[in-house]
Parts: C-alpha cells; structure tokens; sequence
C-alpha cells in the first residue's frame, strides 16, 4: 500500500531531475544566447546525464560507494570537454565550454546527491562568471596589451 511517505520517497529523486533541469538550462541559456556551440540543450543533456548517474549510485546500488561512480562521470565530462577544445595557430578555442560542462556536471551531481543550496549557489556562480566577468576579463587583457589571440580570454570565442 502506497503511503504519503513513500510516495515522497518516490517522487524525491525525480524532484532533484527537475532541479537539475532547471539549474543546467540556466548556464547553457547563458551560453545559447552568446551562440556558443554547447548551449541549452547539451548542458541539460550534460547534467542530466551527471544526476541520473549520481542517482542510480545513491539508490540502486545500496551499500556501495557512490563516489566511485562520481570519479567517473568527473572522468567521462572530462572526456567530452577536451572534445570541446581545440588549437588554431596560436589560438585556444573552447577552454570556457568544457569548464562549463565540467561545472554544470558538478552541480548536477550536488543536486542529485541532495545539496540543493550547493547546487544553486554554484549555479549562480557560474552564470555570474560566464556573464558579468567577461567585461572584466577583457579588460585586463586590453590593459596589459596582449595580443587577442594570445590570451586565454580568447578560449571563449569559440566555446
């Protein structure tokens, strides 16, 4: 028989999907309207993928070490950032995305893990570090003259 308790037990880890949802739509809306090649949808994907992993290590596996499974999807985002970056002459491009997904997948995991104010205070983080430090980041570069491509800054161009 279905009581209040388990259903809320039930509905817990579909609440924390959503949670991530929302969380990673907000870097990867950040990202689209920069037109950036990972946006909305691969940073949902991204943390969507991070919390059901997160999730099926906490709930299907009772008694087993979850963090086992978070060192690899650390491994596996790893993985798909570094297809994210790549080099043109003396150009770096995509370092922003792949620590993006990197970031996003992190967050997911707190959200799946139950660290909800972890999760949210990292989202904002990151918008803000994406959005509101780009002016300040290009700043710095112009003052102390360095060539555009020489920079890090120039990682974002592309990604």
């Amino acid at each position: 028989m279905l009581n209040s308790e388990t259903i809320t037990s039930a509905l817990e880890p579909v609440a924390r999907l959503l949670l991530v949802v929302l969380l990673a739509a907000a870097i990867g809306w950040e990202r689209e309207r920069r037109g950036r090649p990972a946006g909305f949808r691969t940073y949902i994907m991204v943390g969507l993928g991070a919390a059901m992993f997160t999730l099926v290590s906490i709930y299907a596996f009772p008694g087993s070490d979850p963090a086992r499974v978070a060192a690899q999807v650390v491994t596996g985002v790893g993985f798909l950032g570094a297809g994210t970056i790549f080099q043109r002459q003396t150009d770096v491009h995509g370092l922003t995305t792949a620590a993006g997904l990197w970031a996003v997948a992190a967050i997911a995991m707190a959200a799946a893990a139950g660290l909800y104010l972890i999760a949210v205070v990292g989202t904002l983080l990151a918008v803000l570090t994406l959005a509101a430090l780009r002016g300040v980041e290009r700043r710095a570069v112009k003052s102390r003259g360095t060539p555009r491509g020489a920079s890090d800054s120039n990682a974002d161009n592309a990604g």
